[in-house]
C-alpha cells in the first residue's frame, strides 16, 4: 500500500508542474513500485481503429481482435499471460487503456491500486493535453484539414454521462469535418444537447458552423429558451452569412423527469427506440433552417416528449441515411434503426454502439464518405 501511495504521489507531481509527454517516464519510474516490468499507455486514435503507444516504443494494437481493444470497448479490465489492460477513462470519456506488464496474477486488492493508477492517469492526460501537442500527435494518424481542426477544437468530449443518463457521439471524416458538429452541457437537472448540420464544405463550412456552436452556447449560457435560442442563432447567421444556413436539432432533456423537448430546424427528426423498438418520429421540422426563419412569421415550435426509463433518442445528420454503397442505394433510415435495435438488443455500451455505427458507414460507402456523418445517442434512465 505504502509503495502505491508513493507511486499516486510522483503522479501527483506531474499534476502540478509538467507536460503530458513527461507522463510515461514518471510511469516508468514508478513501474517498481507497483511490481510491474512495465506500464505503457494506449491512446485511441480520432478514427477509434487502434491504439497507440504514447511516447513508447511498443507497436499499435487494433481494437478489433486485441485483449486491450476489448478493455477499451468494454470499460472492463483484462489479462492474459502477464498483461493487465485497464481502461483509461476520463467520466465517461474513453481515452485508451493502460497496459501493465506484471510477473504474477494481480490479486484483487492489487488491481484495484491499479485501476486508481489508471484513473489518475486518465485525469493527468484530460488535464495537461491542452498544454502541448504530444497526445495530438500520437491520437492523428494522418494529416488533419484545417477545416476539421477548427470543429475539434470547438466540441466537447465524445461521452458524457450523469445519474444514469448518457449522451456519445461520432463524426467522421474525422480528420476532414467540417460542417457537422455537436453540443451537450448539464445544467442542474437540464440536459442540453444539439446537433448541427452547416451548408457547404471545407473552411467556410468551419467558420459558420463555429459562429452557429458559440451563439448556442451564448444562448444557452444567457438563460433564453429553446425558442429564443434558435431565433439567436438565426439572427447571426443572416447577419454574418446572408444566404447560408443550419440545419439542426436544439433540445433539452429534464434528468429527473424524463421530459424532453426539442426544436428541428429543417432536420431530419431524431430515431426513437423503446423495448425493442421502434416508435413513431416526433415531428419535423418544427421551424426552417437557421439562417432562413425570417422568410416565415411564425415562431419556432417546441415538440415534448415524455420518455420511459431505458429509452434512447438517436439524433443524426443526413451523411449517416444518405451514406451510398457501390451500386448508389441509401443506408436509410430503416438500415440504422436496424443497426441501433440490434445494438441495443445485445446490450453494446452507447459509446461502442455509435463507434461501431460510424465504422459501418465508411465501411458502406468503400471507406470514403461523400459528406460529413455525425450522429449523437441519449439515453436516459431515472435517478
Amino acid at each position: 500500500m505504502l509503495a502505491s501511495m508513493e507511486a499516486v504521489r510522483r503522479l501527483m507531481d506531474l499534476r502540478h508542474r509538467g507536460r503530458a509527454e513527461d507522463l510515461p517516464q514518471v510511469l516508468a519510474n514508478a513501474a517498481p513500485l507497483l511490481d510491474a516490468q512495465a506500464i505503457t499507455v494506449l491512446l485511441i486514435d480520432y478514427g477509434q481503429l487502434a491504439l497507440h503507444p504514447f511516447r513508447g516504443a511498443s507497436t499499435s494494437l487494433p481494437v478489433e481482435g486485441s485483449l486491450a481493444g476489448l478493455a477499451f470497448t468494454t470499460a472492463a479490465h483484462q489479462w492474459d499471460d502477464g498483461f493487465l489492460w485497464l481502461p483509461l477513462l476520463h467520466g465517461a470519456e474513453r481515452l485508451g487503456v493502460l497496459e501493465f506488464q506484471l510477473k504474477t496474477h494481480p490479486t484483487e486488492e492489487s488491481r484495484h491500486d491499479l485501476e486508481v493508477i489508471a484513473a489518475l492517469v486518465a485525469e493527468l492526460i484530460a488535464s495537461r493535453r491542452f498544454y502541448g501537442d504530444a497526445v495530438e500527435h500520437t491520437r492523428r494518424r494522418m494529416p488533419m484539414q484545417l477545416a476539421a481542426e477548427i470543429i475539434w477544437n470547438q466540441l466537447p468530449p465524445l461521452t458524457f454521462a450523469v445519474d444514469g443518463t448518457m449522451v456519445t457521439a461520432v463524426l467522421e471524416p474525422c480528420y476532414d469535418v467540417g460542417g457537422d458538429a455537436f453540443d451537450y452541457a448539464a445544467n442542474g437537472d437540464t440536459l442540453h444537447v444539439a446537433l448541427f448540420d452547416t451548408v457547404g464544405h471545407g473552411i467556410s463550412a468551419s467558420a459558420l458552423t463555429t459562429l452557429t456552436l458559440n451563439t448556442y452556447r451564448n444562448a444557452r449560457r444567457s438563460g433564453l429558451s429553446l425558442t429564443d435560442t434558435c431565433r439567436s442563432i438565426d439572427k447571426w447567421i443572416r447577419a454574418q452569412y446572408p444566404g447560408a444556413f443550419v440545419t439542426a436539432l436544439v433540445a433539452e432533456l429534464d434528468i429527473a423527469t424524463g421530459v424532453y423537448r426539442r426544436i428541428s430546424a429543417g432536420h431530419p427528426a431524431e430515431l426513437f427506440l423503446r423495448d425493442g423498438r421502434v416508435l413513431p418520429s416526433l415531428p419535423t421540422p418544427n421551424a426552417l433552417p437557421l439562417g432562413l426563419g425570417h422568410m416565415v412569421a411564425r415562431r419556432p415550435q417546441v415538440v415534448a416528449q415524455q420518455l420511459e426509463p431505458g429509452d434512447s433518442l438517436v439524433l443524426y445528420t443526413d451523411g449517416i441515411t444518405e451514406a451510398r454503397d457501390a451500386s448508389g442505394e441509401l443506408f436509410g433510415a430503416d438500415r440504422l434503426a436496424a443497426f441501433m435495435l440490434d445494438a441495443l438488443s445485445h446490450g453494446s455500451p452507447a459509446p461502442e454502439t455509435m463507434r461501431r455505427l460510424i465504422q459501418t458507414i465508411v465501411s458502406y460507402e468503400n471507406g470514403e464518405l461523400r459528406d460529413d456523418a455525425t450522429a449523437a445517442m441519449l439515453q436516459w434512465q431515472r435517478h
